[in-house]
């Protein structure tokens, strides 16, 4: 309490006993008991009152000791039990945990990672991939606030994500790395990566690219070679030593019949080699035998020209050709005509289109004619003026034609268009993109395709080539647009009649991958039914294993979720109950596990991590010297932090009731007396 306030309350208790006082004592010469209880009362209740007027503020301080975190982040990945290190980390767990010293002095908490961050601390070495900077970053972000120690027990061997040993966390946290496993530099010869298409053509060739490493210090010699089927597609003798520890092999390999063929690449291990899983690695390549053509047609050149011809092309089976209204065009030799800038110099080509029933996509933009387009009656019109208008895409998550993700649209720059109302017949369109504009979410069609047996789509305004340069600077490649472009060029190309249900998977799965399944099931009058019962049964075609499981909705999509199977060739049906409907797939899991492809500890590489990091790295046998470090340290020591609470003395409501009996026991004395 303020001195003012002291002096206040001395005031009023001076007060008090002055007025009793003058009451019941001033002037009497005989003093009796009861002038002193009632002087008592009186003097006890105007105290009472003056200090509920003065009300006070009471303060009361709570002291509390915080102490630093200790999070003892262990790695579950199965490249610890390959190594045999299992028993090795989980020992060193249990004896951070069961330090007392490290209890006096943290908050010991314990956590596992394998891809994600796990908060269940049972180790079981199962995770099948290592992101040791997602789990550091995990932490960062949990603990973003308080000083913290992170002790990191792992191999080092990370098959997922961002190299670790640039992660930088923040000031509060530091990172004490802790080497499991033989840090023994063995020879071995490993294939790290294979790089091919995803798609050949019947009777092509297509190119494989494959990276091949070394560790050791002799010459070795030894041979690669591609199988399959049992048949050697190529040969190739190599050679490695001290200088030379790496190789790149490129070759062609024939597509001789449909399908998707599974490929084994192998390198030939030495005798003495340790590890010879990561001697050998599949990869798989879906033969087709059709090729989808676009022509890109304009009366202007654009950029957008380009960025549409290099997306579309992306996928192996499209080619993409781009063509002025002035030069001889053929439009029987393509599957898909995307129109750019419409005017009236299409009048003859966008008539022959009509008339052949060809799919097109109608891309506008400042030099459409649109009082053309409005003539022609193709399902929207638009009352424009000549103002130029910025158009921003807003996602639907209601678009039910095809899958494709929301990929980052709420941060692409804006298209632009001439200013003006669309009016649009919905039940012909599927919109895929709303339009913002100058940040108001206006209901209108962006980009769309049609619900109708001949397929159409649109995109109302030019400058698409930013969204694919954006989609660049966010990812480092030009995959998510492409996918998302190649999605709708995919289902406008398609002259395939409209199933009520429809499957999508891919080809082929690795062995570490989850294989996911989706499907689409619509009502008569082909809206998506979300409340219909799939179920699908998928069948091991080599072992005759089944299982069956119903498919969830997902986005206006079905989904089934299978996790990872083993290696093999897989059939599958998925049905609608109570429907005469089904259908039918089949995909190949490859055997490939990332985790078994490590012989050793990545010493370099956490020895890099520590030293960015400025923190020393800690081996096993040297567990003992960490601990003293980190109880010893000046960084980590708790926090003495006092807790202050003011409360008004008006909040005592005991104080109240105490001024109410006073008052009571001095009305029940006087009326006792006979005073009243």
């Amino acid at each position: 309490m303020t001195i003012s306030t002291i002096l206040l309350i001395t005031l009023a208790l001076l007060l008090a006993l002055g007025f009793a006082f003058f009451l019941y004592l001033f002037r009497k010469p005989v003093r009796h008991r009861k002038d002193y209880i009632l002087f008592v009362l009186r003097a006890l209740g105007i105290f009472i009152v003056l200090l509920i007027l003065i009300n006070p503020k009471i303060t009361s301080t709570k002291y509390e000791v915080e102490k630093p975190d200790l999070v003892i982040l262990q790695d579950n990945s199965e490249s610890i039990s390959y190594l045999n290190e299992n028993e090795s980390l989980a020992r060193i767990g249990r004896e951070l945990v069961g330090t007392n010293g490290l209890n006096e002095a943290f908050d010991v908490n314990t956590t596992i990672f394998g891809s994600e961050l796990s908060l269940n601390d049972s180790l079981d070495f199962s995770a099948q991939e290592t992101n040791i900077t997602k789990a550091l970053k995990a932490i960062n972000d949990i603990y973003s606030k308080d000083q913290t120690a992170v002790i990191l027990l792992t191999d080092g061997n990370q098959s997922l994500g961002r190299d670790y040993r640039y992660f930088k966390p923040s000031d509060n946290l530091q990172v004490f790395p802790v080497v499991i496993g033989d840090t023994t530099t063995y020879q071995d010869l490993s294939i790290e990566r294979i790089n091919t298409n995803r798609y050949a053509f019947l009777n092509n060739r297509f190119p494989v690219e494959v990276f091949l490493n070394y560790s050791g210090n002799r010459e070795v010699e030894t041979t690669f070679k591609i199988t399959s089927g049992g048949n050697t597609l190529y040969s190739e003798p190599v050679s490695f030593s001290s200088e030379s520890k790496s190789k790149i092999i490129r070759t062609d390999l024939p597509a001789t019949s449909i399908g998707v063929k599974t490929y084994q690449v192998e390198i030939t291990p030495e005798a003495n080699e340790k590890n010879q899983v990561n001697n050998q690695q599949n990869f798989a390549v879906e033969v087709v035998d059709e090729r989808t053509s676009v022509l890109i047609l304009s009366d202007m050149p654009h950029p957008d020209l380009g960025a549409l011809k290099k997306s579309v092309e992306k996928n192996e089976q499209r080619s993409a050709e781009i063509k002025y209204l002035n030069e001889n065009i053929q439009l029987e030799e393509y599957q898909l005509v995307i129109l750019y800038q419409v005017n009236r110099k299409f009048n003859d080509v966008f008539s022959d289109i009509l008339n052949r029933k060809l799919n097109y996509l109608l891309v506008t933009g400042l030099r459409t004619d649109w009082n053309y387009l409005n003539g022609l009656q193709l399902g929207f019109n638009k009352s424009r003026t000549n103002q130029p208008q910025e158009i921003f895409p807003v996602y639907n998550d209601k678009f039910s034609s095809f899958q494709f993700e929301d990929i980052g649209f709420n941060d692409f720059p804006p298209l632009l268009d001439k200013f003006g109302q669309l009016e649009m017949d919905q039940n012909r369109f599927n919109v895929m993109l709303y339009q913002e504009i100058q940040g108001v979410n206006t209901g209108e069609a962006l980009m769309g395709v049609s619900r109708d047996s001949l397929k159409s789509g649109f995109l109302f305004g030019e400058n698409i080539w930013r969204w694919r340069a954006k989609s660049y600077l966010d990812n480092g490649n030009f995959e998510e647009f492409d996918d998302f472009f190649g999605k709708m060029i995919q289902n406008l190309a398609s002259n395939r009649r409209r199933e009520r249900l429809s499957i999508e998977n891919e080809n082929f799965y690795y062995e570490n991958q989850n294989v996911i399944i989706t499907a689409q099931y619509f009502d008569e009058n082909y809206q998506f039914d979300p409340g219909a019962s799939l179920n699908i049964e998928v069948v091991n075609t080599e072992t005759e294993e089944r299982f069956t499981s119903n498919l969830a909705v997902k986005n206006n999509f079905y989904q089934f979720d299978a996790g990872g199977l083993p290696a093999g060739e897989y059939q599958f049906r998925v049905n609608v109950e109570d429907r005469n409907i089904s259908g039918t797939g089949r995909f190949e899991v490859i055997d490939y596990n990332t985790e078994q492809q490590f012989v050793s500890a990545n010493l370099s590489g956490l020895q890099m991590f520590a030293d960015n990091n400025r923190t020393s790295l800690t081996f096993p046998d040297k567990i003992g010297e960490l601990i003293t470090s980190l109880t010893n340290s000046e960084k980590f020591r708790p926090i003495q932090k006092s807790r202050q609470k003011t409360l008004p003395l008006i909040d005592w409501y005991y104080l109240l009731f105490l001024l109410i009996l006073i008052l009571a026991a001095e009305w029940f004395y006087r009326k006792y007396l006979g005073l009243i």
